[in-house]
């Protein structure tokens, strides 16, 4: 019957039985007795782990039903079977939760992806966007939703620490450069732009010229700017000597040097760094910038009414541009006319015209006879009514036909002064009286062909916005042949001589153009302006780049780059919004190129602009390390002077240069002067101790390690301290035994203390030397090492014999000599041990 107990049990807890169930009525009445009382441990929140580690002691303990030979295992135990039932149950799991976590614990099916019948490749991959992919899918309706299909990242390299590299150790093995530089199988760049790299350099469709070569290391200086380096390097000072002698230097609240350029650094104060006959690309940049951007005073305060001053103030600056332009585009113009000797008179009028020269436009047309002409020019550019006059005239001349009788270049400058700045139409005919439409802009640069906009397509009082918009409209279009807005170097003759791949022509415009944009748009902002291509044919030249977003951004705040973070205020001195990465790449960009040339104080001025502390200290270490050879006094005191660089980077620069050179000893004394005592350890325990161990140079070694002593450095206790006890002992030691030799074995108490307190260090010190110096493949490390040990054992076998066998020290440098003093000091130790028991 109790048998038959323990069976209902398992049936309850989910296990099917595999033999037959025979229940008697005893057994049926037992069951009934169990239910109420599960019933009443359900109410008490009573639940079980598992039915099925029941069903396991049940199965093994029952055996084939019906046999007798077999004792249930609660009656074997004595304890009541009915008790023990109610027990199972309560302790393990009912069988609805066991069904639910059964549920639980079984693995979902994975979803599987329809596969597109046309992947390109055997093998493809996920990065690329050939990897396996789902067809769309369709729902029923709105209202069942199409879960998502799992998300499948893209497979990525991991990085591997060095420790765990396959190249670890190997940096040193020169045959093979392909293994010594396991971890930089990547072009890497060097001091100055120094591009090294393995192979050739090539473009991916390109062929290498020679064999793959492992053991071959190429360094290959890339050229950074356009011109003679001497020329760069000399504008380059230029400005950036303005820019430092208007800029404050001071310390963040971090404690980085940063530099704050003051207010007074304007466009003007930049052309004032030019001769006034220079009308090359540089100074016409800044005077443009000038013309715009710079506060001008115009004497409006007077005036009450604030649309008339506002008003007022943009006829001014459209005045200020137009004076700029005339100025810009003169010596063009002037190129044409030399070329135009021979020219009529009515051509050479339209050539004046076009560089805004009226008074001698005037004086052109009188002289070759036109005085009405020359009258008109003189009224230049005219009002509406002076205008609609001219334009009706032109249109009678359409009309009649006459203006096919007339020279195309006297109509053109009757349409400039009409006010006609694109295509002049013409009457049309054929044969005598054939005229086609003229294109005024056609053979103008582009300079000129918005000037016409400026001085002749619009009224006086017209916003620079509305004659900008004229001329960008025309030459997008692409509906007459105004010339694009292209760089001052593609518009020479030989702009196609660069060694880089220029861009298209209205890919990157003129930064005149765009400085024109910048105050034309509102919504214009620097990133669209500071390529370097529309400055120079060097896709790195970022020299002007950074002067100009130094004067928008940091001195005149009229605009700023794109990606500044304008959530947060940085500072409320200095008025930058946020962080912008642009602008520190654009200081890197120029720092690096200043490198290449040499200028390193300017160079580490310009990172001083870098607007993240951290990322600015970074930086100027780094420069300063590449660069340490080139710090000598004068660059030093330049950079400790003028730019309140810490002398204490420029020591780290040092120490790292001496240290690649193999001046350990300098490098030691650089890096304490630099206040990093953790590098001036390492080099003293790794380097500059085991030759004074090995030299037996006691002074030496209490020089090289008492400037650490109460200062925090890292693992002084077990390495640093180890070689001033070293040299403690082996002065003491000495000058104990010498006093125990003069009093006949008697020491005074503080000689006494002090010699049990070298009996017990020393052991000590002589077990923990291979951890000191624990590089084996530096024959240095275990000289010194042997040395030490040697030196401490002999010195302390001579006043305590015992000491060194009774710490029972074990060390690798003890010789065959040392190890038999022990043993046998050991065995004389058990001998008297052994008298004195007797």
């Amino acid at each position: 019957m109790d048998e038959d107990e323990v069976r209902v049990v398992a049936h309850r807890g989910g296990v099917a039985n595999d033999g037959p169930s025979d229940v008697e009525e005893g057994d049926e009445e037992s069951e009934e007795e169990v239910d109420e009382e599960l019933e009443e441990d359900s109410e008490d929140d009573v639940r079980g782990r598992s039915s099925a580690a029941l069903n396991g002691a049940s199965r093994g303990q029952r055996g084939p039903a019906g046999d007798p030979t077999i004792i249930p295992w609660a009656r074997q135990i004595g304890v009541d079977p009915q008790k023990m039932h109610v027990m199972q149950t309560s302790l393990f799991r009912m069988p609805e939760e066991e069904k639910a976590l059964r549920a639980l614990n079984q693995p979902q099916p994975r979803k599987r992806l329809l596969l597109t019948s046309n992947l390109s490749r055997k093998h493809s991959r996920d990065s690329e966007g050939e990897g396996l992919r789902a067809d769309s899918r369709q729902r029923a309706s709105f209202a069942h939703d199409i879960e998502p299909e799992p998300y499948r990242p893209s497979r990525k390299y991991a990085r591997v620490d060095t420790s765990a590299s396959a190249f670890a150790g190997h940096e040193g093995a020169y045959i093979d450069a392909g293994l010594a530089l396991g971890r930089s199988f990547r072009v890497g760049w060097g001091p100055g732009t120094t591009l090294v790299h393995l192979g050739d350099l090539c473009g991916p469709n390109s062929a290498s010229k020679s064999s793959a070569n492992a053991s071959t290391v190429k360094l290959t200086t890339i050229p950074l700017i356009s011109g003679i380096t001497a020329e760069a390097s000399a504008h380059a000072s230029r400005l950036l000597s303005h820019h430092l002698s208007n800029t404050q230097i001071e310390e963040d609240a971090d404690g980085i040097p940063f530099a704050h350029p003051s207010s007074r650094l304007t466009f003007a104060s930049f052309v004032t760094q030019f001769p006034s006959t220079d009308f090359s690309f540089e100074p016409a940049l800044f005077r443009l910038g000038h013309a715009l951007f710079d506060p001008i005073d115009f004497r409006l305060d007077d005036i009450p009414d604030v649309q008339v001053r506002h008003r007022l103030r943009a006829i001014r600056r459209k005045t200020e541009l137009s004076k700029w332009l005339k100025t810009a585009v003169s010596s063009a113009m002037d190129a044409d006319l030399r070329d135009q000797l021979d020219t009529t008179w009515d051509r050479t009028v339209f050539t004046l015209l076009s560089g805004y020269q009226v008074e001698r436009a005037c004086e052109t047309a009188a002289d070759g006879g036109n005085v009405k002409l020359a009258s008109l020019v003189a009224q230049c550019p005219g009002d509406a009514e002076f205008r609609a006059d001219l334009q009706d005239q032109l249109d009678i001349w359409r009309r009649e036909r006459i203006d096919a009788h007339i020279s195309e270049d006297t109509r053109k400058v009757y349409a400039l002064l009409a006010g006609v700045t694109d295509t002049l139409k013409g009457s049309g005919g054929s044969g005598v009286e054939e005229c086609a439409d003229i294109d005024l802009a056609r053979g103008l640069d582009w300079k000129r062909a918005f000037g016409l906009q400026l001085w002749y397509g619009s009224p006086m009082d017209a916003p620079i916005a509305q004659v900008f918009e004229a001329y960008d409209a025309l030459w997008k279009e692409g509906l007459s042949s105004v010339a694009p807005p292209v760089p001052w170097y593609a518009e020479r003759a030989d702009g196609t001589d660069s060694m880089w791949k220029l861009p298209s022509k209205a890919q990157h415009p003129d930064v005149l153009y765009s400085l024109i944009k910048l105050f034309a748009d509102p919504a214009c902002n620097l990133s669209a302006v500071l390529s370097s291509f529309s400055f120079s044919p060097s896709p790195a030249d970022y020299r002007l780049p950074w002067h100009l977003y130094i004067l928008l951004s940091r001195c005149l705040r009229t605009r700023d780059l794109a990606d500044r973070d304008t959530s947060v205020r940085r500072d409320e001195d200095d008025g930058v919004e946020g962080h912008s990465p642009s602008a520190d790449l654009l200081a890197n960009s120029y720092a690096s190129q200043l490198e290449q040339l040499g200028m390193i104080q300017e160079a580490a001025f310009v990172l001083l602009h870098v607007e993240g502390s951290a990322g600015r200290a970074k930086v100027i270490k780094e420069l300063l390390t590449r660069s340490a050879s080139k710090l000598d006094d004068w660059v030093t005191r330049g950079l400790v002077g003028s730019l309140k660089i810490p002398v204490a980077w420029i020591n780290e620069a040092k120490a790292v240069h001496a240290l690649d050179g193999g001046n350990v000893y300098e490098a030691y004394e650089l890096y304490l002067a630099a206040g990093l005592y953790d590098a001036a350890h390492d080099i003293a325990v790794l380097e500059l101790a085991p030759d004074a161990v090995i030299r037996q140079d006691l002074l030496l070694l209490r020089e090289l390690f008492e400037v650490f002593d109460g200062r925090p450095v890292n693992g002084w206790n077990d390495r640093g301290q180890v070689f001033l006890d070293y040299a403690h002992a082996l002065t003491r030691l000495p000058q104990l035994r010498e006093r125990l030799v003069q009093t006949n074995g008697t020491l005074d108490a503080d000689e006494t203390i002090e010699l049990d307190h070298l009996s017990r260090s020393v052991p000590k010190l002589v077990s923990i030397l291979p951890d000191v110096l624990p590089d084996r493949s530096d024959v240095r490390h275990t000289a010194a090492a042997a040395e030490m040990t040697t030196q401490l054992v002999r010195h302390l076998d001579q006043i305590r014999p015992l000491a060194i066998a009774q710490a029972q020290v074990r060390t690798p440098f003890f010789g065959d000599a040392t190890r038999v003093r022990n043993i046998h000091s050991t065995m004389y130790e058990r001998f008297l041990r052994t008298i004195e028991v007797a």
